[in-house]
């Protein structure tokens, strides 16, 4: 009993390790993430959003936006970010996806590699390269050095993992009883021809679905390989090989989740885009398994011609071999995947288009939805994604000016229904300042650039405004009603009055919606001359009104168009003051 006692103590100690090992290689995952977002934030946001209808060049940015990453998952999802927020379509997002499919396969080759040198020797250089620049440099200086700091903890995480899991063959001398359970069950599963495989397959997908991230699973596979829990590398090096090309396989389906995770409550075209991500990946997998014996066989072959510097890796050769040929055959199976389905996107479009059925946005603007992982934080990217949804509150504000006056422009008609149309808008405008509101603070509460955190108190400002905005023109749209219900009808001069005034209101709000990216000097300019004119017509009108009344004008009617005129004086002030908040410099990272 008491040495069962000592063996299971000893289980939870050597799991304990191995979570605290993986633990810190997903926290220099993130840290590195991290400090790359703040490094090349900006450019990476550019290359994204600024995509081509090319699926080719969707294909490289994918590629490097994940290497610099190093998460498919980050990068999967700020995809479907992007998608939600309208900057990139379906078939520019499954180019990229397919390319953060095989940037993610960087992962295999250093876990492959790390036999190759001491990892502290590597490791810990660069934190301490890192650590001077990440306390005493100046902004761009700790971005650099919290990068560092991010690459060391992820090769130090892994030696850690390297370590923490125990050879099978030497558990069979301390721990005889827990050896031969694993080697049962390893038994168990093998020997069973393509049901092992699989078996395996199945469990890779659980593997990632449990530690959400594909690259901590391709971790664990491999050192699992090495250490013989996957079989006897002595006497089958190459059914071990396949076993653990059969949970890569597994794990290319699992991270799928993370993005499919991060569609829940995002709009159709988001969803879509989480569809085409697992289509791609599930397709390709059937592909492989259909080819899978003859295709891991040629990939074994091929490790055998590796240079022999790379093969003597490890201290057993067979424990190179299957670590690098696991490599090759994660990256030679994305990379053929790619080559075979990058000429079908648009039929992968329209297969998820057919899957994801439209369905009816409220009103077409949205909603904005916090992308982030709990592994790896995208909150420095994810700036990005208000861009659109700032647009989309702008479009709905330029609408409900349109219907305004269409209202107007019908003043015998009864338009309750277009009332309450309009009051459906308005409610969606605040649901919008809440939304983007509570996104930016989340985003704000990560660490990000000084740049950033200027850029986000402008994006606050900018949809205070617009809400502020929707607000007057519907007090505008409920004085309008108000008039139709009193039977206050204007007379020509006060209908060409407001006319004037409107047409001059329509023009500034379009100046607005139109430079939310850049406002120069002229367009400010520009805008305030727009604005100045709008409030010479409000004092023109109003004093024209006040001379009415002297004259024997209807008192109630004249009040009615006096109010109007400030109210749309008003709307003109919002306009004015997103174009002002627009006039800023560019943000720094």
């Amino acid at each position: 009993m008491f040495c069962a006692a000592i063996s299971t103590w000893s289980v939870i100690g050597t799991t304990l390790q191995i979570l605290g090992s993986l633990g810190v290689f997903l926290y220099g995952m993130k840290v590195m993430s991290e400090g790359v977002q703040k490094v090349s934030g900006d450019r990476m946001r550019a290359a994204l959003s600024g995509m081509t209808g090319n699926r080719f060049s969707g294909v490289l940015t994918g590629l490097f936006t994940t290497t610099l990453v190093q998460s498919s998952s980050a990068t999967t999802v700020l995809v479907v970010s992007f998608v939600n927020a309208g900057l990139l379509t379906l078939i520019q997002a499954i180019g990229v996806i397919m390319g953060a499919n095989l940037g993610t396969t960087t992962t295999a080759w250093i876990v492959a590699l790390i036999g190759k040198f001491e990892v502290a020797k590597v490791a810990l250089p660069l934190i301490g390269i890192g650590l001077p620049f990440f306390f005493i440099g100046k902004e761009r200086g700790k971005n650099w050095g919290e990068t560092l700091i991010g690459f060391g903890l992820v090769f130090f995480g892994l030696g850690l993992l390297k370590d923490s899991v125990p050879d099978l063959r030497t558990m069979i001398a301390t721990e005889p009883e827990t050896a031969r359970l694993v080697e049962s069950i390893v038994t168990m599963i093998n020997g069973h021809g393509f049901a092992t495989v699989g078996m395996f397959l199945a469990l890779g997908v659980g593997l990632t679905l449990t530690v959400q991230s594909s690259s901590a699973a391709m971790a664990i596979t491999i050192t699992c390989a090495l250490n013989g829990w996957l079989g006897d590398l002595d006497t089958n090096p190459i059914g071990v090989f396949q076993n653990s090309a059969a949970i890569v396989l597994g794990e290319n389906i699992g991270t799928t989740v993370t993005a499919w995770l991060a569609a829940l409550g995002a709009n159709t075209a988001a969803k879509r885009a989480a569809r085409a991500h697992f289509a791609f990946n599930v397709i390709g997998v059937i592909w492989c398994l259909i080819l899978f014996y003859p295709f891991s066989e040629l990939v074994w072959k091929v490790t055998q011609y590796l240079p022999e510097v790379l093969r003597s890796a490890n201290e057993n050769l067979a424990k190179s071999e299957i670590a690098f040929a696991t490599a090759i055959f994660h990256s030679s199976f994305n990379f053929f995947n790619i080559c075979i389905l990058v000429r079908f996107v648009p039929q992968i479009a329209r297969l998820v288009t057919w899957w994801v059925k439209d369905r009816e946005e409220v009103l077409g603007y949205g909603k904005l939805r916090y992308i982030g992982s709990s592994l790896v934080d995208i909150g420095e990217l994810s700036i990005a994604e208000v861009d659109g949804a700032i647009k989309r509150m702008a479009h709905l504000t330029s609408d409900m000016f349109d219907g305004l006056v269409d209202v107007m422009g019908r003043p015998t008609e009864d338009l309750s229904q277009r009332v309450t149309e309009l009051k459906q808008m308005e409610d969606t405008s605040d649901e919008m300042l809440h939304d983007i509101t509570t996104y930016l603070i989340q985003c704000s509460t990560h660490e990000i650039g000084t740049g950033n955190a200027a850029r986000i108190t402008a994006m606050l400002r900018v949809v205070a405004e617009f809400e502020e905005a929707t607000d007057r023109i519907y007090r505008l749209v409920k004085i309008v009603e108000r008039k139709y219900k009193k039977g206050r009808d204007f007379g020509e001069i006060q209908t060409k009055d407001l006319a004037a005034v409107t047409m001059q209101v329509r023009a500034l709000l379009d100046v607005a919606c139109n430079s939310l990216s850049e406002v120069t000097a002229e367009v400010l300019e520009k805008a305030q001359a727009i604005e100045d004119r709008v409030d010479s017509l409000r004092k023109r009108n109003n004093k024209a009104a006040a001379l009415r009344m002297q004259g024997g004008a209807v008192v109630q009617t004249e009040m009615i168009f006096i109010d109007i005129n400030n109210h749309l004086e008003a709307v003109a002030n919002h306009a004015l003051n997103v174009v002002r908040t627009g006039r800023r410099e560019p943000a720094l990272v």
